[in-house]
């Protein structure tokens, strides 16, 4: 047996508890992982509480990431022992996830956890640093380097927010970090940000085209703040989006893209190529340092997942929320 939150959908309506699980309840899959930690996004926080429908299957274990150890193997690239991490696919939505003492999972979506890293850490990075990685990466793809210009980040306290300017800042870049919260500021400035953006700025309907301030931006909110965001892209700029925290929708005009020669990249790290993934996950073993983990991380139990989950939505959690899954 093992604990595990579980979702499920009936004619009483949604509901998510924690349960005691049975092996035989496991999917199927060739690499039985012990987990060790998890995360909450905000993905995950509205699948605990039924806000938006991210479930896809029912019953579910939600949970869109996870780090453990391999306790079996029915694969030659894995033996027992092994740590690693398992982010997207459908993890949590589709397929059952990170809340649970114990998974099965398919080894070709897994990855072996780079040098440097261990379970804790790589979940106090998650879903929301490798997203955060692959839009700095998209940037860079699309030849935006720390000469060129200010780096705007939206919804900067947030996982992916923090780093994205904890990454940008170590790699030389000057980042305006967009915030409602007024407190943030220290701790906005103490990830790297060199000028504080009240979001406000950015959040109301805006003009086709504004002042050219910022050459290119990392967007996890959507909406109204990511038609302004592009806006006020300089010419020949870049903007990768990445979220939807204030809208999935996009109320903008062309006017960026065909006057100014804006890119807006479209960041998925779900179901983006293994190549990519282990790419972005050993910059990052390089480049998230121990103060970075210190920062942002903040540690939970896996029986308070469903208590946080509303504070999450509301706003109420600065930084990342890592769970410790297993009591010991």
């Amino acid at each position: 047996m093992f604990d595990a939150i579980l979702i499920d959908k009936d004619e009483s309506g949604y509901s998510a508890r924690l349960a005691q699980l049975d092996d035989d309840a496991l999917p199927e899959g060739d690499l039985t992982v012990e987990i060790e930690w998890s995360t909450m996004n905000y993905k995950d926080a509205l699948a605990l509480t039924g806000k938006s429908p991210v479930v896809r299957r029912f019953p579910m274990v939600p949970g869109i990431d996870f780090a453990g150890t391999v306790i079996q193997s029915g694969s030659d690239a894995f033996r027992p022992g092994d740590k690693v991490v398992y982010t997207g696919f459908g993890l949590g939505e589709t397929q059952w996830g990170g809340y649970a003492q114990k998974m099965r999972v398919s080894s070709e979506r897994t990855l072996k956890l780079p040098e440097g890293l261990d379970a804790r850490q790589a979940m106090v990075i998650g879903t929301a640093g490798f997203t955060a990685m692959l839009s700095v990466l998209a940037l860079e793809r699309h030849g935006v380097t720390p000469g060129d210009g200010d780096i705007l980040v939206t919804g900067a306290t947030g996982g992916v927010g923090s780093f994205a300017v904890k990454l940008l800042a170590g790699r030389g870049y000057r980042v305006i970090a967009a915030t409602g919260k007024a407190s943030a500021g220290e701790y906005l400035t103490g990830l790297g940000a060199a000028e504080i953006l009240d979001r406000a700025e950015l959040s109301a309907p805006g003009k086709p085209l504004g002042r050219e301030r910022w050459i290119g931006a990392i967007d996890a909110v959507g909406g109204h703040t990511l038609a302004n965001v592009c806006a006020g892209t300089k010419y020949g700029g870049v903007v990768a989006a990445c979220g939807l925290a204030e809208s999935m929708d996009f109320p903008a005009s062309v006017a960026p893209f065909i006057l100014r020669g804006v890119t807006l990249v479209g960041i998925d790290s779900g179901f983006c190529p293994m190549d990519l993934r282990v790419r972005a996950w050993q910059a990052l073993a390089k480049e998230v340092d121990a103060d970075t983990f210190a920062q942002v991380a903040s540690q939970i139990g896996l029986a308070e997942v469903l208590d946080r989950a509303p504070d999450l939505l509301a706003g109420k959690i600065q930084g990342r929320l890592i769970v410790k899954i297993q009591e010991s």
